[in-house]
């Protein structure tokens, strides 16, 4: 952990806006308020006469500008025929209208968690979340809040990967079987891992928590603090009083003050609150 205090990014990568929800004074900086005068680039198709017609602001930087400050970007698209999910909508304006425009995607099915982003205020998944049907309602999409942008919608989750491989998120034993064969956990034991396994990593649940806002060079987070959970109730690990105490210490757990952000907003459904709460519980009562 002592290495995770000590590499931070903060200092490395100034010259990268970074998605903060209260405008900061360093020009370097972009806020997810701004006011910036928006573009409308052509449309590549006219629409037709009963076109249901959506706007799209979508925050956009490209890092081969580096003096144009971040703005947004405004596209329209007929919803009757667009896809019902925010990543097809963003595939139709890459495809149709502006091929410049940079977001990460993979699977479709919710599984990858590559499409992570703030879209109308909350931390999702582009695949997952429905474009709202009513057209007088604008939408905004930006990357994830409070993480360094590599270009548009693509977030730097280079610190939440250093600090998801610190935990060390592999099963740890030092005996093997008694029988020679596979490590044997009963439906019981199986069940303690429910809730936990499904995570993705998509971090929108890191990214929407204040105390990671502020402390993400020494708190571990919800995503990563959740994996820790779920290899400390396995009943096959060997390395379970290893594992806490590595998070036995001010930062790297304690400063979840169980805002529950976490929970809100994570596009799994799980709870990484209820784990954080599990290992502090864990470590006071053994």
């Amino acid at each position: 952990m002592a290495a995770l205090r000590t590499s931070s990014r903060l200092l490395a990568t100034t010259s990268r806006p970074f998605i903060h929800f209260t405008p900061l004074t360093s020009r370097a900086f972009a806020s997810v308020a701004s006011t910036e005068p928006t573009t409308r680039p052509p449309s590549a198709v006219a629409p037709s006469k009963d076109a249901k017609t959506k706007t799209f602001h979508i925050y956009r930087w490209n890092p081969d500008e580096p003096t144009q400050k971040p703005r947004m970007q405004t596209y329209t698209l007929d919803l009757n025929k667009t896809g019902p999910m925010m990543l097809d909508a963003l595939i139709r304006i890459k495809n149709e209208i502006d091929s410049t425009l940079t977001f990460r995607r993979s699977c479709r099915e919710g599984i990858c968690g590559s499409c992570a982003m703030n879209i109308d205020g909350v931390n999702t998944l582009a695949c997952l979340c429905r474009i709202p049907t009513d057209t007088t309602k604008e939408s905004r999409i930006y990357p994830l809040p409070h993480t360094y942008v590599v270009k548009d919608l693509v977030p730097d989750l280079t610190q939440f990967y250093k600090q998801y491989k610190s935990i060390k998120p592999y099963l740890q034993r030092s005996s093997p079987p008694p029988d020679g064969r596979e490590n044997r956990q009963t439906p019981e034991q199986r069940k303690k891992l429910d809730g936990l396994y499904e995570c993705i990593l998509c971090a929108c649940c890191s990214t929407s928590c204040p105390s990671y806002w502020w402390n993400s060079t020494e708190y571990l987070g919800p995503a990563v603090l959740m994996q820790s959970y779920r290899w400390i109730a396995d009943s096959r690990d060997e390395a379970t009083e290893q594992r806490k105490a590595d998070l036995d210490n001010s930062m790297s757990l304690y400063r979840c003050h169980t805002i529950l952000n976490c929970s809100r907003t994570c596009p799994k459904g799980l709870n990484p609150g209820k784990a954080i709460a599990e290992i502090k519980k864990s470590m006071a009562f053994g």
